[in-house]
């Protein structure tokens, strides 16, 4: 069973763009009146859009019915976002951008740059397999090619920050003399090579074979840095 961003999450990511509409609203009402509700209405269809892009895939889903899942009229979905296309990108901001923000702001280690990527890796496979997390991304990695501006987005926002904070770390343990092959910055999509193969195989292949995606990623570190010793 997935689990999903809880809806205080949904509901503190959704803020900034909700003050704008709630200025937009009743007049009769109190401004944080307007601004809490608002604030409510945008997270509770952005959590809607989630469960139908989630359920339906991105061509499929309509605003209508992320509207009724919602509970909204369709015409308040404009309020907030002008189309399907930017209330994914909302979506690909709330849950999944955070998690590379993490990576991004990593304080240099004060212990070895395996220590880092290996600490980095677990908590990434934690909050990514069997997550909503991991459905939207095997849902871009499904539809991206029929939605080029879509999968241009999540290159910006997610994967080309992603990349960058690798090959860092990557350098970073060349310089060390933690990583022998000294190749390895020019392509370091080989670093997280085992999350995105465990992202697409807990959804397609799990019940068939289920894979220890941590004890996979161990046995590529090792590959990488070499066996750890035991003392």
């Amino acid at each position: 069973m997935t689990q999903k961003p809880s809806k205080a999450a949904l509901s503190s990511a959704a803020r900034a763009g909700a003050k704008g509409v709630a200025r937009a609203g009743s007049e009769g009402m109190p401004a944080s009146n307007r601004a809490a509700r608002a604030l409510e209405r945008r997270a509770a269809i952005v959590e809607a859009a989630m469960e139908e892009f989630i359920a339906r895939g991105f061509a499929a889903t309509r605003l209508d019915d992320i509207a009724k899942r919602a509970g909204v009229a369709k015409g308040t979905i404009y309020l907030h976002f002008k189309d399907k296309e930017s209330m994914f990108e909302e979506l690909v901001r709330i849950v999944i951008v955070p998690v590379v923000e993490r990576l991004t702001r990593l304080p240099p280690p004060t212990g070895s740059v395996r220590d880092l990527v290996e600490a980095f890796a677990g908590n990434f496979l934690k909050e990514v397999i069997g997550t909503r997390r991991g459905d939207l991304v095997r849902l871009i990695v499904a539809e991206g090619p029929r939605f080029p501006a879509v999968a241009d987005f999540y290159y910006r926002e997610v994967v080309s920050r992603g990349v960058a904070a690798m090959r860092a770390l990557i350098e970073l343990g060349i310089a060390r003399g933690e990583i022998r092959q000294k190749d390895l910055a020019r392509y370091p999509q080989i670093l997280v090579a085992p999350a995105m193969i465990a992202v697409i195989w807990q959804s397609l292949f799990a019940r068939h074979a289920p894979l220890d995606a941590q004890e996979m990623v161990r046995v590529h570190l090792d590959l990488i840095f070499g066996e750890r010793r035991t003392t």
